[in-house]
């Protein structure tokens, strides 16, 4: 579903993962990206260096944030959020902290664990109108 997703995605979108601790959001952040550069085996959680950044194959460079750690909204100016919001497409982990900041078209996607054990539960959210079309022929 990640791939697929972001096979949809261009400059300037942004995700927003939200979950619980082990929910999901690094998995689905790896397979985002891997559905744009299939060749990327490694994709890391940058819960330590707060950004990795990742060459696509067919367009602009995704930027991947985890915002786990950061205590302030002003953190985010010496991070690159600007510019990776403006440029790339940009996937971040626990975004709470950056909401002031983010924009209005961002998409939600919420992570939860599901009935079965390892499977997941995934809603999204937030839906502005350049969303609608995109997201609906994504299945798993």
């Amino acid at each position: 579903m990640a791939a697929a997703l972001a096979k949809q995605c261009r400059a300037g979108d942004c995700i927003l993962l939200d979950g619980e601790l082990g929910a999901g959001k690094t998995s689905f952040a790896r397979g985002f990206i891997r559905g744009l550069n299939p060749g990327c085996m490694e994709v890391i959680s940058p819960t330590f260096p707060l950004l990795q950044t990742y060459p696509n194959n067919n367009g602009p460079m995704i930027w991947h944030f985890d915002l786990y750690r950061l205590e302030a909204l002003e953190e985010l100016d010496e991070i690159g959020l600007d510019e990776a919001l403006q440029s790339g497409i940009t996937l971040i982990e626990w975004p709470v902290i950056a909401r002031p900041v983010l924009p209005r078209e961002a998409l939600d996607v919420a992570i939860r664990a599901g009935d079965v054990p390892g499977s997941r539960h995934f809603t999204f959210a937030g839906l502005a109108s350049i969303w609608e079309d995109r997201i609906k022929g994504i299945t798993i």
